[in-house]
């Protein structure tokens, strides 16, 4: 199978315009008092930019230790939230299938996973309990607790590093 290229972005970061003080005052004002009254929005969230539908599974640690759940179904050109609330770890790991032409996206780092929809615990003996053992790659979110990571097209890649 043909490892496919990812894009990861960080929606944490965003631009910044430059506000009058007076301006400035005011927004700060009002935003205070929505965001007292909103909780802070923050969600692992995966774009698909492939003109493929795709699948997706990820794992993490959290405070029970290790996670795997899957799988997403992502049309071409769609972003769907994996997981609500903050990002649950530092590293994130992300297994993806090419559903129309083939190929992966894959990784180095072995996490279980099954055929059909699944969420288990553990990394170890994943063929003992019935499950596969696949390679994920890690994405190193920096402590972020919203973030987003953008499945590619190898040929959107190539284009973009020219």
């Amino acid at each position: 199978m043909r490892t496919m290229p990812l894009e990861i972005e960080d929606s944490s970061r965003s631009a910044r315009r430059a506000i009058s003080s007076t301006g400035y005052f005011c927004l700060t004002a009002t935003l205070a008092m929505i965001c007292s009254a909103i909780p802070a929005a923050a969600d692992l969230r995966l774009c698909n930019s492939t003109a493929s539908r795709v699948g997706v599974a990820i794992g993490y640690q959290d405070a029970k230790g290790w996670a795997t759940e899957g799988w997403w179904n992502i049309s071409s050109q769609t972003c769907e939230t994996l997981l609500k609330g903050a990002v649950p770890s530092r590293f994130i790991y992300v297994h993806a299938v090419d559903y129309d032409r083939g190929g992966e996206w894959a990784g180095g780092n072995f996490l279980c996973t099954a055929d059909k929809t699944f969420a288990t615990r553990d990394v170890k003996d994943c063929p003992q309990r019935g499950m596969k053992r696949t390679g994920f790659f890690e994405v190193d979110t920096g402590e972020a607790k919203d973030w987003t990571i953008r499945l590619t097209d190898p040929e959107a890649s190539a284009a973009k590093s020219n």
